[in-house]
């Protein structure tokens, strides 16, 4: 049977019943529609999520006390102390800048406004190692960590916040858990998502956030350490220099394991993309259920239409009509219903990533939804493969009718 004629015959008979094909397409289009949607968003919140990690600087490496990996017997604190070493070392040739960062909870004030944040207490060095360029002013200077001076940079948002403008501020004084603070500077807005947004947060020098702030432990105890190095391509020796160096601050036994952690930003990437990874697999896998769904239905249409037109198919194979061609007419039909659903899918799939998109915009979180050609190619295949597996039996029972059974049934 010529092909095109096929397709005439399949429209003919679909059109015959327009209702019944409409409410079977819809299956499918809900989930074409789903897997679309679905993996662009696990696609989109990975990308996001990438781009935060690496918005924080391709080439710093965290030192963090302890160590989840080892059982190690009373680690000790990373201190001001292992941070001076890091940078005075001469056994350190690929570390740039060191930058240790003690943080506390306290309440920032200014007039009837207040926020309960994480001050981030910081030495000159941290500007280097995060990239921080001023909008106006300056940066925590040498002379306002040795001197404790009660000054603080803010973020532009937490400006914004505080003082209602994130422009002009430098003078003006705010409250940190009480104690008054001159405003000195204000860093440029870099944005981010609200786990991790440079614009809010706010600086003081070390010692005065270690004298002021709640600590517990050592005297210059500090949360964790930044380290810049000098060439990202070389990232495994400075961590190997920075492990010798802090083994031996903290005289470490050769065969005993480190009481610290050491990361990287290929740490952090390769967490964040074997998460996203299932996310993306998880969020298709329920739009490939909704799909799956949609083909049961065309198999119940199917199966229905094979029965009403017996007679039609005994006439046929009567006729001269062989097995083959009574199969590819009733298959034509089902990938038919599948392909339509799935063209329908495809627009609406766009068009809810698109409204997930436009929503995440004005709501502040940076999550631009874009469709990927891999979606829709992936999301059109299974919808031809849904038609075509799910039309089989249907079309196989049909095309095994004997001729006479199917011209005597009523």
């Amino acid at each position: 049977m010529n092909f095109f004629l096929n397709i005439k015959e399949a429209m003919q008979s679909l059109s015959a019943n327009k209702l019944r094909s409409l409410l079977t397409i819809l299956g499918i289009v809900i989930g074409v529609a789903s897997v679309i949607a679905l993996l662009s968003l696990g696609e989109s919140a990975g990308d996001s999520i990438t781009g935060e990690i690496e918005s924080i600087g391709t080439n710093v490496i965290y030192i963090l006390s302890g160590n989840n990996n080892e059982d190690v017997s009373n680690p000790k604190d990373l201190t001001l102390r292992d941070a001076q070493a890091l940078a005075d070392s001469t056994r350190t040739s690929e570390i740039a800048y060191v930058a240790p960062v003690f943080t506390g909870s306290a309440e920032i004030t200014h007039a009837d406004r207040s926020a309960a944040i994480q001050i981030l207490g910081i030495t000159p060095d941290y500007q280097f190692v995060q990239n921080i360029t001023m909008q106006e002013g300056e940066f925590i200077n040498a002379a306002h960590v040795e001197g404790r001076s009660a000054v603080v940079v803010l973020g532009p948002s937490r400006a914004q916040q505080l003082l209602g403008r994130s422009t002009g501020v430098v003078g003006n004084t705010v409250r940190i858990g009480g104690y008054p603070y001159r405003i000195v500077g204000v860093t440029e807005a870099k944005g981010g998502s609200a786990f991790n947004n440079p614009d809010n947060n706010v600086y003081i020098p070390i010692s005065t956030a270690q004298a002021r702030l709640p600590r517990s432990g050592a005297p210059d105890r500090v949360q964790y350490i930044l380290a810049s190095m000098v060439n990202t391509d070389r990232a495994d020796l400075a961590i190997r220099q920075i492990r010798e160096v802090l083994r031996r601050t903290h005289r470490i036994p050769p065969r005993s394991p480190d009481d610290f952690t050491l990361l990287n930003q290929q740490d952090f990437l390769a967490v964040a993309a074997t998460i996203t990874n299932i996310m993306t697999i998880f969020l298709g896998g329920i739009g490939a259920i909704s799909l799956l769904v949609g083909g049961i239905g065309i198999m119940n249409i199917m199966l229905v239409s094979v029965t009403e037109r017996t007679r039609e198919i005994g006439l046929r194979k009567a006729l001269g009509a062989r097995k083959a061609d009574i199969l590819i007419q009733f298959l034509t039909e089902s990938v038919l219903l599948s392909l339509f659903g799935g063209m329908i899918g495809i627009a609406l799939g766009w068009g809810i990533s698109t409204a997930v998109s436009q929503i995440a915009t004005r709501s502040g979180t940076p999550l631009v939804i874009a469709v990927t050609l891999d979606s829709v190619l992936l999301a059109t295949l299974f919808s031809a493969a849904v038609g075509v597996f799910f039309g089989y039996y249907p079309a196989n029972r049909a095309a095994n009718l004997a001729p006479v059974e199917a011209l005597r049934y009523e």
